[in-house]
């Protein structure tokens, strides 16, 4: 059965008393997955600049783009976003938004002609700094009522579990340091925080929902009447890039590059669950409830390669580049708090914590990319261009810090439930007076998550104690406008709009499918809408 061999596999990779399991599927998704970047011109055009070069976003793209250059130039941008979601939880919708304004995006390059009238005709060394994506997002759900609880949830994944395993023990016994439960300290948190407990006291360590009642015979599970999920997300992942690119004959230009990218993502959640128990002694309805508070930061760093080429035949000209894995050394700090509270019990109140300074170190790959890109320019007039990504998710892979992915069970889920994704950028720009350029274009990336894991047709493990997740089984779109001022024929200014959209689902917990447990829990999901509109301002100077 996938749980037991899931746990068996944590088990193994079980090193410290203080280490959890690292990430999921999902997770693997969220560190690899990136977002429109760069200049404010390139962004303007949808990114489809794989084929145009002449833009110090090339360096994370096509860095053969850098011996399009015919002089020397530095640049920055600055960037205003803001993010928002709307989710709707069985009818009751909530909408967040955050705003920030960072440094998106900052380079130079300088140019060495060779002086030949043949062969190479110059060579271009470039560094930039571009932040591939940024994780601000904030989103809460709410509803009257759910078939399941947490409770529920967490009692299934304690299935199989000795409960002595569970139970701490003042000064004998902290579940919490038994290395051989690293990988399943949600169900120990659960348990110490009273909301699951082995209802039949028979030693079959089988569990259920502590927010049940007797009905004579069987224990009765009660869902709860509201519950909330808030989730807040912060970080971000920022790339380095040294970049070396030449120009053969004004026909061919090559270009290879070395990225430093580093992750730093940061969550905080709240999720409560409330319940009607039944009347006191005089009649009123009292209210339990149970809480569980995440934290969460990953910090990782990574390296990888970009290599690429452009083929120059006067009004078309043709690209294709390569984008190596990032291979990450990745840490996650994980704090969580947990607690119920039930009315009736000799003690009603429960609360757990998970150890200080707990996290988990291992090693991640990203996916690698190909992108194929063309070009069509109408002399000094105009110019349309388009990019063609393909990127295969189901390469993502977890291992240990040794590069071991021995009884890394995410890894077939990752096989499994991910696919190749296609992703389209397309871009327009016209000159309208020799110092005036107006921009637009369009961008969007296909999912790669498979219908199985959007509809959580199968289960998602939880990522250390956190059990919420989204999933997007529709496409991301980008909408973009601008333009460029070249003020003389040094100093230039570009301004560009970008409006990000796309659609999922957020669940506060897996659904489970467990053949030897009493019943499956069913999670229902929250639809999830979320959008994004930037204003980017690039200013740059040539020398």
């Amino acid at each position: 059965m996938k749980k037991i061999v899931y746990i068996a596999g944590i088990l193994m990779l079980a090193c410290s008393t203080s280490v959890f399991a690292q990430g999921n599927e999902i997770d693997a998704y969220t560190l690899s997955n990136t977002e429109l970047s760069g200049t404010a011109r390139s962004m303007a055009m949808g990114g489809a600049f794989g084929a145009l070069g002449g833009d110090i976003s090339v360096l994370s793209t096509n860095p053969a783009g850098l011996g399009i250059y015919r002089s020397s130039e530095i640049s920055g941008t600055f960037d205003l976003s803001t993010a928002s979601s709307s989710t709707n939880w069985n009818g009751m919708k909530n909408n967040l938004s955050r705003t920030g304004f960072t440094l998106d995006n900052f380079g130079f390059q300088l140019y060495f002609p060779t002086g030949s009238d043949g062969g190479i005709m110059n060579w271009n060394l470039g560094f930039s700094f571009n932040r591939l994506k940024n994780f601000n997002r904030k989103y809460r759900m709410e509803s009257n009522g759910q078939d399941f609880s947490l409770a529920d949830y967490t009692a299934s994944k304690a299935s199989y579990i000795d409960e002595r395993d569970l139970q701490y023990v003042k000064d004998e016994y902290d579940p919490y340091y038994n290395s051989n439960l690293s990988g399943q300290w949600l169900s120990v948190l659960g348990y110490e925080a009273g909301m699951f407990g082995n209802i039949t006291g028979n030693g079959n360590n089988i569990y259920h929902n502590a927010f049940g009642r007797w009905n004579g015979d069987n224990w009765n599970i009660s869902g709860p009447s509201s519950t909330m999920l808030a989730v807040t997300e912060s970080g971000s992942v920022d790339e380095y890039n040294i970049g070396l690119g030449t120009n053969i004959l004004n026909i061919v230009f090559l270009g290879t590059s070395l990225s430093f990218t580093e992750i730093n993502y940061r969550m905080t959640s709240t999720y409560d669950e409330q319940f009607k128990s039944a009347p006191n002694m005089v009649g009123r309805v009292e209210t339990d409830d149970l809480y569980l508070d995440n934290r969460l930061n990953t910090e990782g760093s990574a390296v990888s390669i970009n290599v690429g080429a452009i083929v120059n035949l006067e009004l078309l000209r043709l690209g294709v580049a390569y984008n190596s894995p990032r291979y990450y050394n990745m840490t996650d700090y994980y704090n969580a708090d947990a607690g119920s509270y039930i009315n009736g019990y000799d003690q009603p109140e429960a609360k757990s914590s998970t150890p200080n300074d707990s996290y988990s170190e291992y090693s991640f790959r990203s996916p690698d990319k190909w992108t194929f890109s063309a070009a069509l320019l109408f002399g000094q007039f105009a110019l349309v261009s388009a990019d063609y990504e393909l990127t295969n998710y189901g390469k993502m892979r977890f291992a240990d810090r040794d590069g071991d992915d021995y009884g890394y069970e995410m890894n077939k889920d990752i096989k499994s439930d991910f696919s190749s994704s296609n992703a389209l950028r397309l871009g327009v720009e016209v000159k309208v007076t020799p110092r005036l350029a107006i921009r637009a274009g369009y961008a969007t990336q296909l999912s790669p998550m498979s219908d199985k894991l959007v509809n959580n047709d199968v289960e998602v493990m939880p990522s250390g104690t956190i059990p919420h997740f989204t999933t997007s089984s529709n496409a991301v779109n980008y909408y973009t406008l601008g333009f460029g001022y070249r003020f003389t024929p040094n100093i230039f200014m570009d301004f560009a709009y970008i409006l990000r959209k796309y659609d999922g689902k957020a669940y506060a917990f897996s659904s489970t499918y467990y053949k030897d447990y009493d019943f499956d829990v069913i999670s229902t999901p929250a639809s999830l809408t979320s959008s994004s509109t930037r204003l980017a301002l690039t200013l740059g100077y040539k020398f």
